[in-house]
């Protein structure tokens, strides 16, 4: 744990002297939940942190504290233009916390009507594309993936399969063209990791869906583009690309982090295994486990105090930042005393947020999961972990805790 040698916020209690903690770099990569933990025992459910820069902010460590940030938007909001540090004039604007935190013309960083009524264009199409033979193009996809490796006899299912598999499904429920799938992938990677280039991959990203914006007004098709364009909500062109950068970036990181983790639940419990094989367990029911234990989205960004409140014993001022802890809230004692016991047929995970900012892409991401595990195990059925399941890795980002690698063998 990397501490600097400032003292906490006078409405934190905590030992007079203690550090703050900087939730990235090197030191922070390896063991994020040892991080919560620690600041946990030191603070309890609200922790003074620093992010990307010697940025100040709050990250919330407790469930309850967690839903009601969550719930209660006029407390605290998602608008960042009363982020206090960034009206003083404290943030770049090459930051790469802008490009997670920054304003910008879509629902996420609005509240109240603002936000319902470009929620609803995203929400309304999301469901009209996955309803359009969505698992159909999961099939295709995840099948052109396997061919790529099934005479090898052997691949990583991170780096040949979990990692772009859901990006190239969203080229085709967008309107993109195929061959933009790798590339968007990476960008969409590197953004969330942050860091110099974060700036760069994503004004790749905004171009690639600016270009697609212009050709569907003219070229109209039954894909989610088109659907945002045509929608009586009336998103303006700023409205329109970054809703089209919203959906795409959260969509694909969520759901390949996602996927691999689901493949490594399967794949290190003999158990589990043969429950889906044999129809005894459902995919869901591993996705919920994994959502609950290994979320997608570790923290997420972030909400800022629309006024001087208490939360979790800290005195939080107008226009702080607070980062929630999904990844710590769902594995607060306070409420799940013991990560043993099954949580089967509990959806109250905070894995993909609560309150009036739910991730609306929930269907989707599962989709491509339980059908994009199902090709797999039907084409390699004799699939196994080519390493030690203690051999595998993970690193963290201030953001995300993503599985390295996941080597398998298989019969050829």
């Amino acid at each position: 744990m990397n501490d600097q040698s400032v003292e906490a916020p006078s409405g934190c209690p905590v030992a007079h002297g203690a550090g703050i903690t900087r939730l990235y770099g090197p030191e922070s990569e390896t063991d994020p939940h040892g991080i919560y933990e620690r600041l946990r025992k030191r603070y309890g459910t609200v922790a003074p942190i620093l992010l990307e820069g010697d940025v100040p902010a709050w990250l919330v460590l407790g469930y309850r504290e967690v839903r009601r940030v969550l719930d209660n938007p006029l407390q605290f909001s998602r608008d960042s233009r009363i982020w206090r540090d960034w009206t003083d004039g404290r943030i770049e604007e090459t930051s790469p916390l802008v490009q997670m935190l920054g304003w910008r013309p879509d629902c996420v960083s609005q509240d109240g009507e603002p936000h319902r009524r470009l929620r609803t264009a995203v929400t309304d199409n999301l469901h009209a594309v996955t309803g359009r033979g969505i698992r159909r193009h999961i099939t295709h996809f995840a099948n052109k993936q396997i061919d790529a490796f099934a005479d090898a006899g052997r691949a990583d299912l991170v780096t040949d399969f979990a990692e772009y598999l859901p990006m190239l499904v969203l080229t085709r429920v967008f309107g993109l063209a195929e061959s933009e799938g790798r590339s968007l992938a990476e960008s969409s990677n590197l953004l969330m990791k942050g860091g110099a280039d974060a700036l760069a991959h994503n004004e790749r990203i905004m171009r690639t869906l600016g270009e697609l914006a212009e050709r569907k007004r003219t070229e109209p098709g039954s894909d989610f583009a088109s659907g945002l364009i045509d929608h009586h909500a009336g998103l303006d062109e700023d409205e329109l690309v970054n809703h089209l950068r919203l959906v795409l970036i959260t969509a694909h990181s969520m759901t390949s982090n996602l996927l691999a983790r689901a493949l490594q639940s399967i794949l290190t419990d003999p158990a589990r295994r043969s429950g889906l094989v044999s129809g005894q367990l459902n995919m869901s029911t591993v996705v919920e486990e994994v959502m609950w234990n290994t979320p997608p989205l570790a923290v997420l960004p972030g909400r800022f105090a629309t006024s001087d409140l208490e939360l979790g014993g800290c005195a939080i001022k107008e226009g702080d930042l607070l980062v929630l802890g999904l990844a710590a809230g769902n594995t607060d004692p306070q409420i799940r005393p013991d990560t043993d016991v099954s949580v089967a047929g509990n959806q109250s995970h905070l894995a993909f947020s609560a309150g009036p900012h739910e991730c609306p892409g929930q269907n989707l991401g599962q989709a491509i999961i339980e059908t994009a595990v199902d090709v797999l195990l039907h084409r390699l059925p004799d699939l196994r972990l080519a390493v030690p399941a203690e051999e595998l890795t993970s690193t963290a980002t201030t953001w995300e805790f993503r599985l390295d690698s996941l080597p398998v063998e298989f019969a050829v």
